[in-house]
């Protein structure tokens, strides 16, 4: 597993590597801090009582660590499987996630300072992918070191092949990947067995999905369209609540197309911003409408104030498009020193990158694992009104 830089490790784990730092590369005098206890190892006075060395050691590192000043947009892909989501779990460093391994590279390649706090950096990620989700257009702003030349060479060499960074470029000192992000755009590719009422719930290459319900997918994706509160989308969130109203600008069924024999289509969703699980649970509710598990008249009644038990699609098909910051480009990017954010150059290595690094996973989990057959089976006994079911579906989706 890829070593974990102390800029991401807990306060405990950062107590460690400074005391073996201590032992091993700084003299402290008995006049700046007292004496570690006798016979200890620096992994043994972790968790002893004598930490008085530690305050003289952080000022020591700090004068020797330069803060990044200037910030900057990173543009990456990378395919989900095998990790944990974006966001790092801070009470599961050992998990891998993108963050951990990306911040990873960024000391590796000298961009960041390996002893610092990460709130320096002032990190932020555009979007928080889920477990297994994908990404072509993911963007995360943060202080970088000016002083590293070539860094997007550099830190790809850092990084395993399924995550790589595509561009960066220079934003302004207030710049936030998150908040100053006008939209989102993701794609789901789905089985279209798993959009039609007659069709097998399994892989079939005879199966193709009829005119009649490809339009009804569409006229259902529909409803979604607008500002509506979308607290049965998510986890954890009332009606009352304030963050559960979403607007989505656009959402639609692609036309269908056929990978190694089986036909799949594309829903593609462009919204401002979207909560945990929203996306995936849209489309487990279309998925069982058009299935005949639930009826169309459920597809309103989840933006009202009752609450419904929506399962969440499997996240093997869901990738992360694309970001947008017209605003911000409008604003900053004729002033002759930021760049403006966008990356039209850069969309023939996002198509390879889909092809070879994306694609073949989504296959292999529904052509070999049978990623939707499975979940076209829990749906069938699940319970949209009750919740013990639905708590057995997301373990088991874990």
């Amino acid at each position: 597993m890829r070593k974990i830089p102390t800029v991401l490790m807990g306060s405990q784990c950062r107590r460690l590597v400074s005391l073996i730092l201590l032992s091993k590369s700084y003299g402290i005098s008995h006049q700046s801090a007292a004496k570690p206890e006798k016979g200890l190892t620096p992994e043994q006075l972790v968790h002893s009582e004598d930490t008085s060395c530690l305050g003289a050691l952080s000022e020591n590192i700090a004068c020797s660590s330069p803060i990044p000043k200037k910030k900057f947009a990173i543009l990456m892909a990378y395919c989900g499987l095998g990790y944990y989501g974006m966001q790092m779990n801070r009470s599961r460093p050992d998990l891998p996630t993108i963050e951990s391994t990306l911040m990873s590279a960024l000391v590796e390649a000298h961009c960041v300072p390996e002893m610092i706090e990460k709130r320096q950096l002032r990190f932020q990620r555009c979007a928080r992918t889920d477990k297994g989700v994908s990404a072509l257009g993911q963007v995360v702003s943060l202080r970088l070191l000016t002083s590293c030349t070539n860094p997007v060479e550099k830190i790809n060499s850092s990084l395993p092949p399924e995550i790589r960074i595509i561009d960066i470029k220079r934003v302004t000192k207030g710049f936030s990947s998150k908040n100053m992000c006008d939209g989102r755009s993701y794609s789901y590719m789905v089985p279209t067995f798993a959009l039609s009422k007659y069709a097998p719930s399994i892989p079939d290459s005879r199966f193709r999905l009829p005119r009649d319900d490809f339009h009804q997918v569409n006229s259902f994706l529909s409803f979604y369209k607008g500002t509506h509160n979308f607290h049965n989308f998510t986890t954890k969130t009332s009606s009352d609540d304030p963050s559960a109203w979403r607007h989505i600008f656009d959402i639609s069924c692609s036309e269908p197309f056929v990978h190694h024999g089986i036909e799949f289509a594309y829903i593609n969703v462009t919204g401002h911003s979207f909560m945990l699980y929203q996306i995936r649970k849209m489309v487990g509710l279309i998925i069982a409408v058009t299935k005949g598990v639930v009826t169309s008249d459920l597809i309103p009644q989840c933006v009202q104030i009752d609450k419904v038990n929506i399962p969440p699609a499997p996240g093997l098909g869901l990738v992360l498009e694309s970001v947008y910051y017209e605003r911000y480009n409008r604003r900053y990017g004729g002033d002759g020193v930021h760049q403006e954010l966008k990356w039209e150059e850069s969309l023939p290595f996002v198509a390879s990158f889909r092809e070879k690094k994306i694609i073949p996973v989504i296959l292999n989990g529904e052509l070999d694992n049978f990623s939707m057959t499975y979940w076209l089976d829990h749906i069938k006994k699940h319970n949209f009104i009750g919740f013990n079911t639905y708590r057995d579906l997301l373990c088991s989706h874990a």
